[in-house]
């Protein structure tokens, strides 16, 4: 495999310190980058003597990433290496594991996310009642008319913070699994994959590929769960659709399913790929499968970063969600759980 030349990585680590331009513009600070490139390291137990990578003079919280506060990578790191140094330190990490640049980049895009994100909580505005007003001739006179105009400030917000999140992740979940895979995210307009008409025949119009691996001429569909609940019968027929596509195509369609809750939606889908000469994995021979994909580096990076939330949150699918209190004051947002809150700082 060819070294990436010092260019390219000098081209890599400025990638990984911008995302976004203008007003939504995160960039990171060298001390943010010293401690993302400590926590690789953690990670793939890159020797020191290998990275030159200084110590912390300031140790995390935690080697779990999800369990460090975002604050912390702004403190401030008495060695902390300038911006020539880092590269140097990159280069130095991707000598030893060629990987360890995808690893990094990775790591950054998510940060950097989690970060934007973090600013969209704090500043997403309050709802007017000019905007929403005329929302409550669906409930007026039903309920108190104080509570009815909470409630409609509380779900407006919530839902914008949604939309947002969805936006954020979706520049992110996929293009990074993909990434790991050693393929990546494909848009419609530049998509190998056409739709065809009735009478199989391609079109001009494009389909997403969740993940393009162009050696191998694999096309990807990546799914959580599978459920009748979570396709309507619009979109599952574009979803039994893309293995008839992708074959015509030229490709081998490849599902991928983490979790492995049966339905029959999930039968139909895979019956789909299988009859267009496709692949499907599903729950452990999905994850099993990626991490083969992705070699030793990556498989890491899906098992710390990509696995652990995902398995987490499918545990409350089935379960109805707790009580929650929530509290807006000029400071803040505040969210309390029967043991747990979460406080948003606000900017006016």
């Amino acid at each position: 495999m060819t070294m990436p030349t010092p260019v390219e990585i000098k081209k890599s680590f400025s990638a990984a310190r911008i995302l976004g331009n203008g007003d939504d513009r995160v960039t990171l600070s060298e001390t943010e980058l010293f401690c993302l490139l400590a926590q690789c390291c953690r990670d793939l137990a890159m020797p020191a003597a290998i990275s030159k990578l200084p110590k912390l003079s300031v140790a995390p919280a935690s080697e779990d990433y999800y369990r460090i506060p975002l604050a912390w990578f702004q403190t401030p790191q008495a060695a902390c290496p300038s911006a020539s140094a880092l590269v140097e330190i990159l280069a130095a990490c991707i000598s030893r594991e060629t990987d360890f640049r995808l690893y990094f980049e990775n790591l950054a895009t998510l940060h950097k996310r989690r970060l934007k994100y973090q600013r969209i909580l704090s500043c997403q505005p309050k709802p007017t009642m000019n905007q929403i007003g005329p929302r409550s001739l669906l409930e007026f006179g039903s309920v108190n008319d104080g509570l009815l105009a909470s409630w409609l400030v509380w779900r407006k917000w919530i839902f914008d913070v949604d939309n947002r999140a969805a936006q954020e992740t979706g520049y992110l979940f996929e293009p990074v699994l993909a990434s790991c895979l050693g393929g990546e995210a494909v848009g419609s307009k530049n998509s190998p994959v056409k739709r065809l008409n009735e009478r199989g025949e391609p079109t001009g119009e494009g389909r997403q590929i969740d993940c393009y691996d162009g050696e191998s001429q694999l096309a990807y569909e990546f799914k959580l769960r599978v459920t009748i609940a979570a396709s309507g019968q619009g979109r599952f027929g574009e979803e039994i659709s893309f293995p008839r596509e992708a074959r015509a195509a030229g490709l081998t369609p490849v599902l991928i399913v983490l979790d492995p809750t049966p339905s029959p939606r999930l039968n139909d889908l895979i019956g789909a790929f299988k009859a267009n000469n496709g692949k499907h994995y599903v729950g452990a021979d999905a994850w099993a499968h990626m991490e083969s994909k992705a070699g030793k580096t990556m498989a890491v990076f899906l098992e710390r970063y990509i696995r652990p939330p995902l398995t987490e949150m499918a545990k409350h699918e089935d379960t109805g969600p707790e009580a929650i209190h929530l509290f807006w004051t000029q400071d803040e947002i505040h969210v309390q759980g029967t043991n747990a809150s979460i406080r948003i700082p606000r900017k006016n």
